[in-house]
């Protein structure tokens, strides 16, 4: 597939191009600096709608000149630039980015007549990281029905942007999928980041205890390319165990006391469910912390 891809030069967005390059797609990455990938790539401020527009309809490289057949059109776009968190610049900022800049970009896409879009929503959405002070879940394990109603600007625009992006595909009946992903580990974080997760559990509290691997987010990105008809749908994207070197029941019991719990869970197995995805596009994360740390 021919994937236009924003933010690809981000920490999530790397892996998740060098993974659909794996794969035999053709990306072209746009963002604010270059990634340093193996792609072509377009300079593009995503807050400027036309920009964004001009970047979806034109050549990106000298071999798509080359067969004379004029601009080729995309199979796709995945949305993933943003600002990635609060108290990096204002809130306000914040919001205003990364709202506007998926709007430019489903628009771009539905009106040049994309029929995939996929756009990176967050596990923030359920208002538990960014909390002040402590918020539990509603119930356990968390899955997509779990209310999203934050109270930080970075997640209160990945919810507008799951309500932009709902409403863009009622209009046009492309599938646009969100993906709500946990916190993102590259591999060399296992080692350098996880051994102090180990010793204090309570640093994961606000991530649910969950993670997703860069790799295997790269595949579910492919997933969602290789899955259609699906109209509107989110996701959480996470891998299969926890973060922390406990059983759920001791998770419960340390942090989770009252908290409803939804049927049984395996030992080890994720707060944050993936359940969905692998039920409805084949999603089969393959790495662990446990590979790299006894």
């Amino acid at each position: 597939m021919r994937v236009l891809f924003t933010g690809g030069s981000g920490k999530a967005g790397k892996w998740a191009i060098q993974h659909l390059l794996d794969q035999g797609h053709h990306v072209v990455n746009l963002d604010k600096v270059p990634s340093g990938l193996d792609c072509p790539e377009l300079i593009v401020d995503l807050c400027d709608a036309g920009q964004v527009i001009g970047a979806m309809s034109q050549f990106v490289d000298g071999a798509e000149l080359d067969t004379g057949q004029g601009v080729p059109v995309y199979d796709a776009v995945v949305h993933f630039a943003a600002i990635p968190r609060v108290m990096i610049g204002t809130d306000a900022e914040c919001f205003r980015q990364n709202t506007i800049t998926t709007y430019n970009v489903i628009e771009a896409a539905v009106k040049l007549g994309v029929r995939k879009i996929i756009f990176a929503s967050s596990e923030t959405t359920y208002a538990i990281c960014f909390a002040d002070g402590e918020v539990k879940p509603d119930f356990v394990p968390v899955d997509e029905t779990h209310p999203t109603i934050p109270h930080d600007s970075y997640a209160m625009s990945k919810v507008c942007n799951e309500m932009t992006a709902r409403s863009f595909q009622a209009r046009t009946g492309a599938d646009i999928y969100g993906l709500r992903i946990n916190n993102v580990i590259e591999p060399h974080e296992y080692a350098q980041t996880f051994p102090a997760f180990m010793a204090d559990p309570a640093l994961r509290r606000r991530n649910i205890f969950a993670y997703i691997d860069a790799r295997d987010l790269g595949h579910m990105v492919d997933c969602c390319l290789k899955t259609d008809g699906l109209g509107y749908e989110v996701f959480n994207v996470s891998n299969d165990d926890m973060s922390v070197d406990l059983t759920c029941d001791q998770v419960i019991e340390q942090f989770y006391q009252g908290v409803e719990r939804r049927g049984a869970m395996e030992a080890n197995e994720t707060f944050f469910s993936n359940k969905k995805a692998k039920t409805m596009v084949g999603f089969q994360p393959k790495h662990s912390w446990r590979d790299v740390l006894s």
